[in-house]
């Protein structure tokens, strides 16, 4: 008896875990942008993101995890030629590879910054990445109200690193992304 009373005592004291919250995507508040060097300018343009599954968990970051699909296929550029070039067989070749995706492997959080590793697929090849960023809420929305967010990630990727090499003597290697994403809470 006194030691079903020590073990009920002992998982009262044992605080519960907080679940990661479930948000879905606005895709219409949402994209990915790029840029990569092409010569003394720049070439810049959209992604379109296709999906997205987002769990929070607000207590322990490292429960946290985010998946990405963006629409290769649909990317805009400064340049038409360069859209077109972007999509081809040389670079992103996304009549074989419509999609990117990128999957968290580990998160974490300090106040409203965040790092976020993962695993982003480009051309069918999966490298690693950090993320760097931070989650907003809405202009106007109350202190504590978690129920529509902004979230800004950035880092970047080499894309000779997935074979997207084409046009190397005019494109630089590295793209910078800038992910902003607008979530809602699933309820």
């Amino acid at each position: 008896m006194l030691r079903a009373i020590a073990l009920l005592l002992l998982a009262l004291a044992t605080p519960l875990a907080a679940a990661p919250v479930d948000y879905r995507l606005d895709t219409d508040g949402s994209r990915v942008q790029y840029r990569v060097a092409f010569g003394t300018d720049e070439i810049f343009g959209v992604m379109p993101v296709e999906d997205a599954a987002v769990a929070l968990d607000f207590a322990m970051a490292s429960n946290s995890s985010v998946s990405v699909t963006m629409n290769a296929a649909g990317a805009t550029a400064n340049f038409p030629f360069a859209a077109q070039a972007l999509k081809g067989p040389s670079v992103l070749d996304t009549g074989t590879h419509p999609d990117i995706t990128f999957s968290t492997t580990a998160f974490r959080a300090s106040g409203n910054d965040a790092e976020v590793d993962g695993l982003i697929t480009i051309r069918g090849v999966t490298r690693p990445i950090t993320l760097r960023g931070g989650l907003f809420r809405e202009r106007g929305q109350e202190p504590g109200d978690r129920s529509e967010l902004l979230v800004r990630l950035t880092g970047a990727v080499q894309r000779s690193d997935f074979g997207a090499d084409g046009f190397s003597d005019m494109v630089g290697d590295r793209v910078e992304i800038e992910v902003l994403a607008r979530i809602l809470r699933d309820e």
